[in-house]
């Protein structure tokens, strides 16, 4: 099976001939050039070469001529250049502008050959993650945004429009509601679907190490940098970045962060020449970035910068209306990823699911629907199967259709009834709370909540430990 094709680019004969028969020997499909003008054509005639190993020194048409040439036709194609010590200044300038690495002369076969496999191996990765964007891509298009409150069409709406523009956006709102998605929906239809998609959660980084991260860093520029490194900025030329919780950066990296957004460049840690990057900003955060501006947190000349476009998802319990349609959304995807068969919600667990306050929004509600899912034997998923908080079950099965006036007067007789079975349950234990409440089958804070609401003043002293 052979290993991959490669295309060597020589106009030394003796030397040409010599590596086409070592990578031959190796199992690799060779060609060969005898001028950077003959591996232009060849590429140009579309034909399509894991790697092309080029002598940078060359008549004419040189290895930088070669690599620009190479990568204009295909960008996932590596290119590793043969250089004498004089110029490998200017091989390091060519792999600032995409090629894999260099071999200075002279060189074994052996060396040659180790770097050759490790470029085949990378591109080899490279055409994987980009078959898997592309089967990915019409997926993450607008699934998973469901809705259709006023407050989430308007969402689509702006989020609509500002797929077609370049302009910087930020997406606030809990945690929870779904504001990668919205990023992801961004990235994949606009004009940069065919570049990357980073995603960089800045609330997860050590500040000491959130520079590196994002710009990369010079060999030796700290201690343990025992090699250059490539930052996430650089990882996204041509695509997107989605810099979520930003209000969690360090005020050094803010002020690399405004510079990148004010001319696109940046400056890897240890480095002193800036580099270009071409890339889109997304900024999410669950931060009133206001208050942190206020506070001097957060700089605010950094927060016009990514105010453009502000895209804002409200809480699940603002939108009620959309619960049954997300319901019936993730029922669908879990009971294929389960292999189960039907599963309804019945009427008193969806009233449940609705009146419920989701605190943590849209990913609490997939996971609770899973859950119950996963644990349910019948195809009818009733009320208390529902992992939702004990106690607060009972409170949340009133039906929020019914007619006002019908619900004030249930309400207002529930309510009744509910204070006078705590206080016969209190006078009946001796106002043993941790009883009453187990009796009930409510925890002991809504029991003294309760207590607390209806103004209950048991005959017995309220207690909190059981009587023997």
């Amino acid at each position: 099976m052979e290993k991959g094709k490669i295309l060597v680019v020589e106009d030394q004969d003796a030397m040409r001939e010599s590596l086409v028969i070592a990578f031959r020997d190796e199992g690799y499909q060779v060609e060969g050039a005898a001028s950077g003008e003959e591996a232009i054509q060849k590429v140009d005639n579309q034909n399509v070469y894991d790697l092309v190993v080029t002598d940078l020194k060359m008549k004419k048409v040189d290895g930088l001529e070669v690599l620009r040439a190479v990568k204009a036709a295909n960008s996932s194609t590596e290119v590793v250049l043969i250089t004498a010590y004089g110029t490998i200044s200017t091989a390091v300038q060519a792999i600032r502008e995409g090629a894999y690495d260099y071999v200075t002369k002279p060189f074994r076969h052996q060396e040659i050959l180790k770097v050759a496999k490790k470029a085949i191996e990378k591109k080899g990765l490279k055409d994987r993650v980009r078959y898997l964007e592309g089967e990915i891509r019409e997926k993450y298009k607008f699934e998973g945004i469901v809705g259709n409150s006023n407050a989430m069409l308007e969402v689509l709406k702006v989020t609509s429009h500002v797929c077609r523009t370049e302009s910087t956006v930020l997406v606030t709102g809990e945690s929870g509601t779904g504001k990668e998605l919205i990023a992801r929906a961004i990235h994949y239809n606009s004009l940069r679907k065919d570049g990357p998609f980073v995603v960089i959660n800045c609330g997860a980084l050590p500040e000491n190490l959130q520079e590196s991260e994002l710009f990369g860093h010079m060999k030796g520029s700290f201690t343990g940098a025992i090699k250059d490194k490539i930052g996430l900025f650089l990882q996204a030329q041509r695509g997107t970045i989605l810099l979520d919780e930003i209000g969690e950066t360090s005020p050094s990296t803010q002020v690399k962060l405004l510079r990148f957004l004010q001319d696109g460049e940046i400056r890897p840690v240890g480095g002193n020449k800036a580099l270009y990057v071409d890339a889109r900003i997304i900024a999410a955060t669950n931060e009133n970035l206001e208050k942190a501006v206020e506070s001097g947190k957060f700089r605010k000349d950094l927060f016009y910068r990514i105010n453009v476009i502000r895209i804002h998802l409200p809480p699940l319990r603002e939108r009620r209306e959309d619960i049954p349609l997300l319901v019936e959304y993730f029922l669908e995807k879990i009971l294929e990823k389960l292999k189960k068969g039907k599963r309804v919600f019945s009427k008193e667990s969806m009233r449940a699911l609705v009146s419920y306050d989701w605190p943590g929004n849209i990913r609490e509600l997939q996971n609770i629907i899973e859950r119950a899912v996963t644990l349910s034997k019948n195809e009818i998923v009733n009320v208390d199967e529902l992992p939702l908080p004990a106690g607060e079950v009972a409170s949340l099965i009133s039906d929020p259709l019914e007619d006002q006036k019908r619900k004030s007067f249930i309400v207002t007789t529930l309510a009744e009834q509910e204070k006078n079975a705590i206080i016969d349950a209190l006078n009946k234990y001796g106002g043993n709370q941790t009883k009453v409440s187990q009796i009930l089958g409510i925890s002991t804070t809504t029991l003294w909540r309760k207590i607390k609401k209806y103004r209950i003043k048991p005959q017995h002293e309220i207690s909190d430990t059981i009587g023997i």
